[in-house]
């Protein structure tokens, strides 16, 4: 652990901390080790432990398991919203079109990468908020799910 050098009336003495436990601490004094009891408890010291905050991601990893809506809401219905800002850049479906949970609806492409975003609810199309091309923000409404 630590090493330290005494003096003591002339006789230079070479420490060696090795455990601490409690309030015991074996030292090594010139090649003997020795236990040694100390008054009062010795803590060891620790690395401080970083603690980061939990990240909640803005989609579904199983894209597949429907949410719940709430209890006043008809079955179904919702919007669907843009995870990321991005541009759109195909539309798999159309208004009127009767969807199911986990179904392709648009690509939309962020940070130079395509991402399918897929149904989280099943319906019918109601209304396409964009179209092709267009540059949307994270959380703008992408497309209107109803009965």
């Amino acid at each position: 652990m630590k090493k330290f050098k005494f003096t003591i009336n002339g006789n230079i003495y070479e420490v060696d901390i090795q455990n601490i436990d409690d309030n015991i601490a074996e030292v090594d004094v010139n090649g003997t080790v020795y236990k040694v009891e100390v008054d009062k408890t010795m803590q060891t010291t620790k690395t401080p432990k970083l603690v980061r905050s939990v990240s909640v991601p803005s989609t579904d990893s199983e894209p597949s398991i429907a949410k719940t809506a709430s209890p006043s809401a008809p079955k179904g219905t919702g919007s669907i919203k843009s995870p990321l800002p991005g541009v759109i850049l195909d539309i798999h479906v159309r208004e009127g079109d009767s969807v199911k949970v986990g179904q392709k609806l648009l690509t939309l492409e962020a940070m130079k990468m395509e991402n399918n975003i897929n149904a989280d609810k099943e319906g019918k199309i109601v209304t396409l908020k964009v179209s092709k091309g267009d540059s949307v923000m994270e959380g703008d409404v992408l497309i209107v799910i109803g009965e």
